[in-house]
């Protein structure tokens, strides 16, 4: 691959659709971050596993963004299996928190499938699966 196709191709997971994803998994990243940050230096004690897990997602929301933004084949597909792992953590999380809710006496961002944060925690991760895939589709030699 040339240096310019290699180009064109970081841009298209930046482009259009994955432009939005790249913003709201940015908002996610410091909101997680921000959030556990503060409730792990202050209060740790009160719910250690619920701001370990928001700690988590807000190292896995960077960790898409910046291979969103990197762009290139291996960035998308490492994006591709984060995305899947948190889903994963979200469905479960989310599960967890609602079957038994005493294990979390405080929220995490994945808590009751990411309803303090309206939904996104369990939309974002579909979403950028779908928009993935089709960006893989459309870099296909065969692709039209």
């Amino acid at each position: 691959m040339t240096a310019a196709q290699e180009s064109a191709s970081r841009t298209r997971l930046v482009g259009g659709p994955g432009m939005l994803l790249v913003w709201l998994y940015g908002v996610m990243v410091v909101g997680a971050v921000s959030r556990s940050v503060y409730q792990i230096a202050t209060e740790f004690d009160r719910a250690p596993l619920a701001y370990s897990l928001s700690a988590v997602a807000g190292l896995v929301y960077g960790f898409i963004t910046y291979s969103l933004v990197r762009g290139g084949e291996t960035a998308r597909k490492a994006a591709l299996v984060c995305c899947a792992a948190e889903l994963v953590g979200v469905l479960t999380v989310g599960t967890w928190t609602l079957i038994e809710p005493s294990a979390f006496p405080d929220a995490t961002v994945w808590s009751d499938y990411g309803m303090g944060y309206v939904f996104i925690p369990v939309l974002l991760p579909l979403s950028a699966l779908y928009w993935l895939r089709k960006a893989a589709r459309a870099q296909r030699p065969d692709a039209g």
